[in-house]
């Protein structure tokens, strides 16, 4: 019998289904991000959590209208379509948490912008590891595929540096 009683270990929750969710969310947290300019913090992180917002609710509202033209649909295909998204908006919340730290850190809002770009970046080399190795990506696919995932995010920095 496993120690952690049947609960997935911590790399395989990480590993879940919503990592793919979890990409997109922390791509348009980056470019919320990269396109703030020099707000304070609190309303950065809420343009970003409105954003996603709207995001998640467009992809949930059509997940449910391809759902409903194969028919009914009730209250547990609702509840199962708006809970399979939720990792995009759960995405942005440790570089929402890196943006607040650094600037209790005394850093200034650019550089405290800064800091969290850069650690979505991180993020999503790490979500994309995650998805690769989920998706039983092994050797240079599975180097790929994390590669490509990272590069989303430095477009996204390349995207923040040619706007400012």
């Amino acid at each position: 019998m496993p120690m952690n009683r049947g609960r997935p270990t911590p790399l395989e929750w990480a590993a879940a289904p919503w990592v793919p969710a979890g990409i997109y969310g922390t791509v348009i947290c980056a470019s919320t991000l990269a396109a703030a300019g020099n707000y304070p913090a609190g309303r950065v992180a809420l343009i970003v959590l409105v954003t996603l917002l709207v995001y998640w609710l467009a992809e949930r509202y059509s997940e449910l209208l391809g759902l409903a033209g194969q028919g009914p649909i009730g209250r547990r295909e609702v509840l199962a379509a708006l809970t399979s998204g939720w990792a995009m908006i759960q995405a942005s919340v440790t570089p929402l948490l890196v943006l607040f730290f650094a600037r209790l850190a005394g850093a200034s809002h650019a550089a405290a912008l800064d800091a969290a770009l850069a650690y979505t970046v991180f993020l999503l080399v790490v979500l994309g590891w995650l998805a690769a190795r989920r998706a039983g990506l092994t050797g240079w696919t599975r180097w790929a595929a994390t590669s490509f995932s990272g590069i989303l995010g430095l477009v996204v920095v390349a995207l923040k540096a040619a706007l400012h």
